[in-house]
């Protein structure tokens, strides 16, 4: 088999330095690059043509969804499984239908991943079982796709994920408070958030947060 060569996503360099103790030994890896966000990591992407990359979904710049599909439009022969330690049922489907073929969580010891790898080399899908169980609850349940925000919502998420209050989005805005609070209320239960930071780090995950306000 020949070498199977890797790129690493993370905003963290401890935790490409623990993937890289992993693979690093292993004669048949080779990590052939390594990103802290998402510009860098396209562009690594596009000039090394990598076989596989291991793609975090927390970047500090870029949704891991957009990411993971951008990634195959620059580099169709790459394969991205996603790493991370965020598992939501919405997400891990949003990121397959962006063509990500594999979703791994960060606890995963080390036999697995590289198991998991090589599965991937080997043209099948490597999903941790947390994930594969999210998906066939869904499927049993029928549970629809969350219901899709709109374009006024996106605006008042992505202000809300710069922090700002709800009287200050409605300044931004020319909204009333009230009307603010209406908007807000309509995201968590679209986004079925539980408060307004997880709607804005769903709305990161879910590469909701990029365009104007």
């Amino acid at each position: 088999m020949s070498l199977v060569r890797v790129v690493l996503v993370d905003d963290h360099g401890i935790v490409r330095q623990g993937l890289r103790s992993i693979l690093d030994p292993d004669p048949q890896f080779e990590v052939v690059g390594e990103a802290a966000n998402g510009a860098e990591a396209l562009r690594i992407v596009r000039q090394r043509q990598p076989d596989f990359v291991l793609l975090d979904l927390q970047l500090p710049d870029m949704g891991g969804v957009e990411i993971c599909k951008r990634i195959v439009q620059i580099s169709p022969e790459t394969t991205v499984l996603i790493l991370t330690a965020f598992i939501d049922r919405h997400l891990v489907s949003a990121c397959l239908q962006a063509v990500a073929k594999g979703y791994l969580l960060k606890d995963a010891d080390t036999l697995d991943l590289r198991e998991q790898l090589l599965r991937a080399v080997h043209g099948h899908s490597a999903m941790d079982t947390r994930a594969v169980d999210l998906l066939a609850e869904s499927i049993r349940s029928r549970e629809p796709l969350p219901e899709q925000l709109n374009l006024r919502e996106m605006e008042v998420l992505r202000l809300i994920a710069k922090g700002l209050t709800n009287k200050e989005i409605g300044a931004t805005l020319h909204l009333s408070e009230n009307t603010v609070k209406w908007y807000v209320k309509g995201i968590l239960t679209k986004m079925d958030a539980q408060n307004r930071t997880q709607a804005a780090l769903l709305g990161q995950e879910r590469g909701l947060l990029q365009g104007p306000i």
